[in-house]
């Protein structure tokens, strides 16, 4: 290394001993728990260090005796590996992190796992680690302030005030759903939003040049953004100034580009790749505590004058949150009804909804509805009574039918809308509708459920996090029809209810659909997927259906006197095609039962008597119907049960032809329930 950047040199002017105490405690604790867990990133927390300290310490407005106090900044690490760097911050602050709990880095049951994590360790805001989702949850946290602030703030009582901070790699940079996140938050001007990109131009494999070169400040230019650089080295108050000075941008994020040294002050791996993703080593992290000149021998040493160089931060937080307090009383006095609102929506309390008795209902052997269509009508019923309720597609509104028609688009620093446009953003939408969720919003984001598949890192996340998302997927099998095997969702639907944690509901017409709404908004529900159909669907009796059908995730639709020969189980359009059937078989003297079974994942939930109530285990000939893959059926069949459905890809043809074509006929299902029964006897 040269003398510029040897840790042992001399450092910049206006730090003091204390300061470089602090950071240097960052530093050690991250080679140290690395070291200790024998896996981890130590060259990250080592290299931003100095940004860490200044973040947490100086600039950011949180109170780490109480981490979720709505009024904080919000801090989100979109390179969820260097985890550490987050972890020495939290511990050095007093969010209740023990130094017990870093000893025990990325072990079992700890509250310091491998990537920061949502619910899990005291001062995450969200669950990173997919390079790139942090930095698009990041853009959904600064969205839903401006929102919030445009909804409930009135003058003089701006009880909705913070930033987001979020720091982001070269990783990051590199993947799509950050370039797709960074070019909606431009387009909006989210002034609250900071991103500080650590540049230190290396990762797993080597330099970044092996893959990499892009003008990062050009790139955020383009997209609209605010775009701060600083040298490599810069002193912390020429850091804190730079975020101080991207606070007072207030009409577009900013970016500060700050270039760091990879594993500072190791003077073997400094700057190179085998800092970033393993530890150091005994010798060297020894050697590069000498380097720093860390006086302490034992690891995980914290000094009293590191603690006390974080200790005006809590105090600050503490006073930070008394003058919010005081601005809530205020405010709650002015405006009781928005404070009660608002108090709601952070507590994530259930809103008020209309009994079913009010609901759009869609009556038996009326015109065909798409399921789709009724969701549209759900939705726009429902949107008054739930204030929280925001949402948009990824540029298919029309098609998705996902517009609140009585309610303003959010735009470019008018933010007070309710319906988003995230444009053709698959992946960065379902990033966003996280964050969004996580701040009490019930948020939705729309596509075709082919395109899920576009975002299924945001919602594996979602599943994670267990946060309630709603991701509504319209155009849902086969019935997609001329668009084509690249428009049609066949292996789709069994892939997302392999997904722990995700309820996923597909409802068989119109008055189903209505239900599903009225579940999902009616209390804080798992993150769910809304498969919808592109096609009209027949009407079901609505007084058949009964009010705890998409909660219990299945009913008996039809039933023939006695215990039924066969049961026929469907899903969304295949409901239908399951009466259809049943009629044909009643003509033959088989008595068949129909389920339908919205949600086979809220049906696994039930108790087991339920289960049984619904499919009989002496009724062993059971057919279940899907236009989809029938992975997964085999679960509801059993071993004298078939699944009816669609292990191939689809073909371009008017949607009726396409069922035909792949015999997805009434008589065939009959024919399969036939054979079964045969079997059987």
């Amino acid at each position: 290394m040269s003398d510029e950047t040897t840790a042992g040199a001399a450092r910049d002017s206006g730090v003091t001993a204390r300061d470089e105490l602090a950071i240097d405690t960052i530093r050690t604790l991250a080679m140290d728990a690395v070291q200790k867990a024998n896996s981890g990133h130590p060259g990250t927390p080592m290299g931003l260090a100095p940004l860490g300290y200044v973040l947490y310490a100086q600039v950011m407005r949180h109170n780490p005796v109480n981490p979720r106090w709505p009024g904080r900044d919000r801090f989100v690490l979109s390179c969820g590996h260097a985890c550490m760097l987050q972890y020495a911050c939290l511990h050095l602050c007093g969010y209740g992190l023990t130094l017990d709990d870093i000893e025990r880095f990325r072990q079992w049951q700890s509250h310091t796992p491998g990537h920061p994590e949502l619910h899990h360790t005291p001062g995450v805001e969200v669950s990173t680690g997919p390079l790139g989702q942090g930095f698009a949850n990041a853009v959904g946290f600064a969205l839903a302030e401006a929102h919030l602030a445009a909804t409930y703030n009135r003058p003089g009582n701006e009880i909705i005030d913070h930033h987001t901070f979020t720091i982001c790699s070269d990783g990051d940079m590199e993947e799509g759903i950050a370039s797709e996140a960074a070019s909606l938050a431009g387009y909006l001007g989210l002034g609250k939003l900071i991103a500080i990109y650590d540049d230190n131009k290396i990762t797993i494999e080597g330099s970044t040049d092996l893959a990499y070169h892009d003008d990062v400040g050009k790139r955020f230019d383009s997209y609209g953004w605010s775009v701060h650089e600083l040298e490599i080295g810069s002193p912390l108050e020429r850091i804190e100034a730079a975020l101080e000075e991207a606070k007072s941008v207030t009409d577009r994020p900013s970016m500060i580009i700050l270039p760091s040294h990879i594993g500072f002050g190791s003077p073997n791996k400094q700057d190179h790749a085998s800092a970033h993703g393993a530890p150091l080593g005994t010798e060297e992290v020894a050697l590069t505590k000498e380097a720093l000149g860390w006086p302490y021998e034992k690891p995980f040493t914290v000094p009293d004058e590191a603690y006390a160089a974080f200790a005006a931060a809590r105090e600050r937080g503490a006073a930070a949150e008394a003058a919010w307090d005081q601005r809530l009383e205020a405010y709650a006095t002015e405006h009781p009804d928005l404070a009660a609102e608002l108090d709601r929506l952070i507590g994530r309390g259930a809103p008020t909804l209309p009994p079913r008795s009010r609901a759009p209902r869609f009556e038996a052997g009326g015109d065909a509805v798409a399921t789709r269509s009724a969701s549209g009508k759900a939705l726009n019923w429902l949107a008054p009574h739930v204030p929280e309720l925001i949402g948009g597609s990824a540029d298919l509104a029309p098609s998705t039918s996902t517009n609140l028609d009585d309610y303003p688009s959010v735009r470019r620093h008018d933010f007070g809308g309710r319906n988003l446009h995230f444009g053709i953003r698959e992946h960065a939408m379902g990033a966003i509708v996280n964050a969004l969720a996580i701040e009490g919003l019930r948020a939705y984001g729309a596509t075709f459920l082919v395109f899920s598949d576009y975002m299924r890192g945001a919602i594996r996340l979602a599943a994670i996090m267990d946060v309630p998302s709603i991701f509504v997927f319209t155009h849902d099998s086969i019935g997609v029809g001329e668009d084509g095997p690249t428009h049609q969702p066949v292996e789709q639907l069994a892939a997302l209810r392999a997904m722990p944690g995700l309820d996923v509901i597909r409802p068989a017409d119109a008055n189903e659909t209505v239900l599903a709404w009225l579940w999902l908004l009616g209390g804080d529900r798992d993150p769910t997927a809304l498969a919808l159909s592109r096609q009209k669907l027949p009407l079901l009796d609505p007084d058949v259906i009964p009010d705890d059908a998409i909660e219990r995730g299945a009913y008996v639709l039809r039933d023939p006197a006695g215990l039924p020969d066969v049961i026929l189980i469907g899903t969304g359009s295949e409901v239908s095609l399951c009466l259809d059937a049943a009629d044909l078989l009643a003509a033959d003297g088989v008595a068949a039962r129909v389920v339908s079974m919205p949600s086979t994942t809220r049906f696994e939930a039930q108790e087991q008597a339920y289960r049984d109530e619904i499919l009989p285990p002496a009724v062993r000939a059971r057919v279940a119907v899907e236009a989809g893959a029938t992975f997964g059926w085999e679960r509801w069949v059993g071993d004298g049960g078939s699944a009816f459905g669609i292990d191939h890809f689809g073909a371009s043809a008017p949607a009726a032809d396409v069922f035909a074509g792949f015999g997805f006929t009434a008589e065939a299902v009959a024919e399969r329930a036939r054979e079964l029964v045969g079997s059987e006897g």
